[in-house]
């Protein structure tokens, strides 16, 4: 038997396990191991291997920026920062046709650069924005719809932590693709803005103007709005200066999120409690599948799976944008069944020297790669933005939401394929600042 073959039971039984519902972290380790025990015979090298790839994932100090936006996330919730933002976003424009649902995509677009993560975004925003919509009858299509995919900016917007992943994963600087993410953000921001517009000139009557704020409104909204501001400003500027390194950048933000709970008066003993056991959970659990997809990477790459398939692909002699719309649709696939960590370390060991070998920018595909994750995030049937919102409101029915996403969904498309034919939307910003 061929390592190429032994490399391919190997990828069954690692899909088999998932669908028996074992946790991907510990399926992607004991395949590894197991593959590597089967194509070297050394038992010895594949316990040795087990324990340096965990020591290697605990000791990484670019991976360790990710525990420390994971508890800033929390801790801004705590000071209830995102209330903030939206709260500055509906006084401005709340009083437009639809704007409560544009202030609720720019107010989850600001908690994503403070949380990096979709998920929180998405949970924190319906109990926010949630509320005010209904108060003035917006349709239940256009509020969830708004949210669901609100949500998803979380892992567009800088600091993302599906980008930290992906950086050390392949080891990019994470500062390159934070800024190669910057105008794929505000693109999708925008092309949301439309979607919602769009959809109310479809459905004028699904969405109510709210009342104009006054000015005095404004200023007192936009004074009380300093702490999530000057966060933003402070470690993204900070990074993107030069200032700080992206792990100072982060733990500046995490300080600076406590003060502010700390003058708010809202980090009580429990908050604090919460806030650390649910950052805890979530860092061991990210630390779990880092160990395994380091594992099963190594196994990939001794299987010579990788390369294999990089020269099957070439001697289809398809054009490499053809390969990258296959992959695409792959991802897209994929994001509708797995976990969108889960996907993007699972494939990255083929797809990363694919992508590569065709003489594609990692950084750019990097982004690429967010952006389908991104879709993948509100795409039927799994969708985990979407079920994050049904948890919390289980009275929606999933349908009257995943029909809300489908102006998002056309939205995120455009953007995805504008960024595939001009690259430099994502490469323009690295490239001027290097």
């Amino acid at each position: 038997m061929t390592s190429i073959e032994i490399g391919l039971i190997g990828l069954a039984c690692l899909i088999f396990a998932i669908c028996c519902h074992i946790p991907v972290g510990i399926s992607m380790a004991v395949v590894g191991a197991g593959g590597y025990l089967v194509l070297t015979g050394n038992l010895s090298g594949m316990f040795s291997l087990m324990g340096t790839e965990m020591i290697s994932t605990l000791s990484n100090h670019e991976f360790s920026v990710i525990m420390t936006f994971i508890l800033m996330g929390g801790m801004a919730g705590v000071a209830r920062l995102s209330s903030d933002i939206y709260r500055l976003a509906n006084a401005w424009i709340g009083h437009w046709k639809g704007g409560l649902s544009i202030a609720t995509i720019l107010g989850c677009g600001g908690f994503g650069a403070i949380s990096g993560s979709s998920i929180a975004t998405t949970a924190t925003m319906v109990k926010i924005a949630m509320p005010e919509m209904e108060k003035r009858n917006y349709a239940l299509e256009l509020s969830t719809g708004t949210l669901a995919a609100g949500g998803t900016l979380g892992s567009i917007v800088p600091p993302s932590i599906i980008m930290v992943l992906y950086a050390v994963q392949v080891e990019e600087f994470i500062v390159d693709l934070f800024l190669a993410a910057i105008l794929p953000a505000i693109l999708s921001i925008f092309l949301f803005v439309i979607a919602v517009r769009v959809y109310l000139l479809i459905f004028p009557d699904n969405a109510k103007r709210a009342e104009r704020s006054s000015w005095r409104e404004r200023a007192v909204t936009t004074k009380n709005n300093w702490a999530s501001v000057s966060i933003i400003v402070i470690v993204m500027g900070g990074i993107y200066s030069g200032f700080m390194t992206v792990n100072e950048g982060a733990s500046v933000g995490l300080i600076l999120t406590v003060f502010a709970a700390l003058v708010r008066r809202t980090l009580t003993r429990e908050s604090l409690s919460s806030t650390m056991r649910s950052a805890v959970g979530s860092i061991a659990l990210l630390y779990i599948i880092m160990t395994g997809a380091n594992i099963f990477t190594y196994f990939m790459t001794l299987s010579h799976m990788p390369s294999a398939l990089v020269d099957w692909v070439i001697s289809l002699g398809l054009s490499p944008i053809m390969v990258i719309w296959t992959l695409v649709f792959m991802y897209m696939a994929l994001g509708a069944v797995f976990d969108s960590i889960a996907g993007m370390l699972l494939t990255l060991p083929f797809v990363f020297p694919l992508v590569t070998g065709l003489g594609y920018d990692p950084v750019w595909w990097g982004i690429v790669n967010v952006m389908v994750i991104e879709i993948g995030m509100i795409t039927p049937p799994v969708g985990i933005n979407v079920f994050v919102l049904k948890g919390l409101r289980k009275d929606i029915p999933l349908g009257t939401i995943f029909r809300g996403i489908i102006p998002f969904l056309i939205a995120n498309l455009v953007a995805l394929t504008l960024v595939i034919s001009f690259p430099e939307i994502s490469l323009w910003l690295p490239r001027l600042l290097k």
